[in-house]
């Protein structure tokens, strides 16, 4: 990678150096020049040799590959001079150029020069000279050379020194030098023949300018056309054309077509074929025609046999000029061949057969016929189709077709019995596996026959069993050693059963057993579908009877397992919870047996109690609805329900309902509600036992109230009362007597659990949680309790340690003493 670095620098230098203007161009030029007017034309081979890309610095400006300056817009030279440059760039040597173009006002003329002009401009306008029609050169000219072909000419040559040049295919590019025009005179001339196939026209551009370089033409775009000669014979566009026709085709019936082409012009008389056949092989009657102007090969004789003639092979001319004796032809070869139908019917090739076979031998080949078909061999019109068509309505025999000999093949597919019949004859037919196209006005085609007789030869026989397939239902869970049924076989010989012996081979599903001499079948295990041997539900058992000589026969016994009524139907689902708005439980059953001992299911409640407040709505024949009659209680129910299937079997189910206060399910399997504050919903119980505890409390106070009223009286206290006493202050806190030592300790005041503290110079009264309740302050509805209110969740309160001093119990116990007769004392409020 490092030396691309230097290449590239060396490369840019190089490319820098080579950008330099090779010279100058000036073009004089009226003041005014309209958009798409010629300037001038500059010889771009003279600065740069091969330039890829052509580009103006002046968007006014456009340059041509030859050269040729055009204005793309109306240009105006403000000031006398206007440049502009070319540049020219070659890619693939990294080389750009420049030309450097001055365009400058010409000068004011002289009267003389005017007048040229204006006739010069009158002149310009009829241009009759300058757009001559196009040349014409005929092809394969034997000249002279050179041989002058069209005249170019300006009219402003009158007033002007002209000089012709012109650049294009044949002069300056492939075919060089074929054509040049004289600079002086404007004439085209031809330097020697040209091929049509190979150049059909050229197209020069022809340029008149001034000894100064002014172009006062456009340049002129001149075409030469090539004419044609008939220099090339058609040719057909395939070696050998084959096709093929069946046989017994009807006339025109199109076969094929040949094609030609010819290289000269087309649409003329050049290029104008026509087609004939030369000759025909064999030189028989012509059997086909070919169209002169198409090259369709159509059939002419009315009968093709392909059985005497398989192919004919043809000699086929072309020849242009319309197909006149001076036109250049060529021949051709055609191979038509005859397809092959099934015009000829196969025939046995004897008209009667005798075969022999072994009576119950099976699936055994006793024949083969063949016949003789004209047809084409291995075609469908000569593949035979044997069928026997009288003789086999048991259809012990078959016959079908050897694809590789054609031949017939006779089969027996089911054993004969020689003391039944003890020969078969049979009549087969043959036909082909194409259907018959026969020639028109031709005879309809017979059928061929052949009869064939079967000698059935007499053996010894082992025993049959009849049937051959012998079904058993048994009922599912049967007993083992059921008898399920009887299966014997009869010797073919002496049409009974004795000497015969019965076995079942080892090896198969072992569900039942037979009897060795009597054939009878009994069971030999408890058939039940829910095994994983009898899910299918049958089982195909071979039985073999064997007689006094060995000889053997094989039976089938097909047992199925009819299904039974084993199975209880049961309650899938047992335990429901039913809220308040008492939506009915749907109850479902299963049951594994099959019908008909499953649905349609018998729900009943067998509990009479239970049934006066409980009922069964039916939903379908699976489940029902179970909903309560009435108002019930809140509470868990056991209901009994018995389901009973199709088949009368009964199955108990225990239905668990729990009745619950809820809205939803959710609500009774959560444990208990924790009720929030400001959206409280209370049950029976829960009212029950507020009242229970409020009753309490205030049996509470009315005791504490009344042992502490008597103290205060002097007035004799019971037994469950005594030594304790209330001194009540007039004062709001606490007085001196207070604060001495006239305060009596309480001591299990009427048993709840309340007791005086003294702790210092501070008495306080303190009351302990006794069987659940504690003396708490709530505000609210004028009712007043003593304890300070602290928030808890749910709405609990919490007691600051439950205890309160002497001025809080005063004042919770105050307003309560006057006008209250406790168990007979006065209280005197203070």
């Amino acid at each position: 990678m490092a030396p691309a670095a230097p290449r590239f620098v060396l490369g840019l230098l190089v490319l820098s150096l080579c950008c330099e203007a090779c010279k100058k161009v000036i073009f004089h030029v009226p003041s005014e020049l309209e958009a798409d007017t010629l300037v001038g034309r500059v010889d771009l081979k003279e600065c740069l040799q091969s330039a890829d890309f052509i580009s103006s610095s002046d968007g006014n400006f456009k340059i041509l590959e030859d050269g040729s300056v055009y204005t793309t817009s109306a240009v105006s030279l403000s000031a006398e001079q206007k440049t502009f440059s070319i540049l020219l760039k070659d890619i693939q040597e990294h080389v750009e150029k420049k030309i450097h173009v001055s365009l400058v006002e010409e000068e004011k003329k002289t009267q003389t020069q005017k007048t040229r002009h204006a006739r010069d401009t009158v002149l310009k306008r009829t241009k009759r000279r300058w757009g001559p029609i196009p040349s014409v050169m005929i092809e394969n000219s034997l000249g002279p050379f050179p041989l002058q072909i069209q005249q170019v000419q300006s009219d402003t040559a009158q007033n002007y020194t002209i000089y012709y040049s012109a650049s294009g295919p044949g002069i300056d590019q492939d075919p060089k030098g074929l054509f040049y025009i004289e600079r002086e005179t404007g004439n085209i001339f031809a330097t020697r023949a040209v091929d049509r196939e190979q150049y059909p026209s050229f197209q020069i551009i022809c340029f008149a300018t001034t000894p100064d370089g002014y172009s006062p033409e456009v340049p002129l775009v001149h075409t030469i056309r090539i004419e044609d000669d008939n220099d090339n014979a058609p040719y057909f566009t395939q070696d050998l054309f084959e096709f093929s026709v069946p046989e017994n085709s009807k006339p025109g019936v199109v076969v094929g077509r040949v094609t030609a082409e010819d290289r000269d012009e087309p649409y003329t008389l050049h290029t104008t074929l026509k087609y004939r056949i030369v000759s025909q092989n064999p030189p028989v009657t012509p059997a086909f025609s070919l169209h002169g102007d198409t090259g369709v090969i159509s059939v002419l004789l009315p009968q093709l046999d392909r059985e005497l003639v398989s192919s004919y092979t043809m000699l086929v001319e072309v020849r242009d000029m319309a197909g006149q004796p001076f036109g250049l032809c060529t021949t051709g070869t055609v191979v038509i061949r005859i397809e092959d139908t099934n015009d000829n019917a196969p025939s046995f090739k004897q008209s009667q057969y005798e075969t022999r076979v072994e009576e119950n031998r099976v699936n055994v080949e006793i024949l083969r016929v063949s016949v003789v078909d004209l047809d084409e061999p291995g075609s469908p019109g000569s593949g035979a189709v044997y069928e026997i068509i009288k003789g086999n309505d048991d259809r012990s025999f078959e016959i079908t077709t050897d694809k590789n000999t054609n031949e017939g093949v006779l089969c027996v597919v089911k054993g004969l019995d020689y003391e039944s019949a003890k020969q078969r004859i049979l009549v087969i037919a043959v036909n082909n596996e194409a259907p018959y196209m026969l020639a028109p006005h031709s005879q309809q085609l017979s059928q061929s026959t052949s009869s064939v007789m079967v000698h059935v030869l007499d053996v010894d026989e082992g025993p049959v069993f009849k049937p051959c397939l012998l079904r058993i239902d048994v009922k599912e869970c049967e007993d083992i050693g059921t008898s399920i049924g009887r299966y014997i076989a009869e010797d073919p010989e002496t049409g009974n059963s004795e000497g015969i012996c019965y076995r079942i081979p080892p090896g198969q599903c072992n569900w039942i057993s037979i009897e060795e001499k009597s054939g009878e079948v009994r069971t030999i295990k408890v058939l039940d579908r829910d095994l994983g041997e009898m899910r299918r539900g049958q089982c195909n058992i071979t039985v073999l009877a064997i007689d006094r000589n060995g000889k053997t026969g094989t039976g089938t016994i097909q047992v199925v397992i009819q299904p039974g009524n084993k199975n209880y139907p049961r309650i899938a689902k047992t335990e429901y919870i039913m809220c308040r708005d008492r939506k009915p439980i749907c109850l479902t059953a299963q049951d594994d047996d099959e019908s008909p001992y499953s649905t349609p299911f018998v729900y009943r409640i067998t509990d009479r109690s239970l049934a006066s407040s409980w009922k069964i709505t039916r939903h379908n024949d699976n489940s029902v609805y179970l909903s309560p009659k009435g108002d019930i209680p809140f509470g868990i129910y056991d209901i009994p329900v018995s389901v009973t299937d199709n088949g009368g079997k009964v199955g108990e189910n225990y239905i668990k309902v729990n009745y619950c206060d809820c809205v939803t399910p959710s609500e009774c399997t959560r444990g208990p509600r924790v009720y929030a504050a400001g959206n409280v919903t209370l049950g029976v119980w829960a009212i029950l036992a507020m009242i229970l505890g409020s009753l309490l409390l205030l049996l509470i106070l009315i005791t504490i109230c009344g042992c502490c009223g008597s103290g205060v009286m002097h007035r004799h206290v019971t037994d469950d009362c005594a030594n304790h006493n209330l001194i009540i202050s007039n004062t709001e806190a606490p007085g001196e007597e207070v604060m001495d030592h006239n305060i009596i300790p309480l001591q299990n005041t009427c048993d709840q659990g309340g007791y005086g503290i003294k702790t210092g110079d501070q008495q306080t009264f303190e009351m302990v949680k006794g069987r659940g309740h504690t003396l708490e302050s709530v505000k609210g509805g004028g009712h007043q309790t003593l304890g300070s209110v602290k928030e808890g969740g749910g709405g609990q309160t919490m007691v600051d340690a439950c205890r309160y001093s002497y001025s809080e119990w005063h004042n919770f116990t105050h307003p309560r003493l006057g006008e209250e007769s406790i168990r007979g004392h006065t209280l005197i409020k203070n």
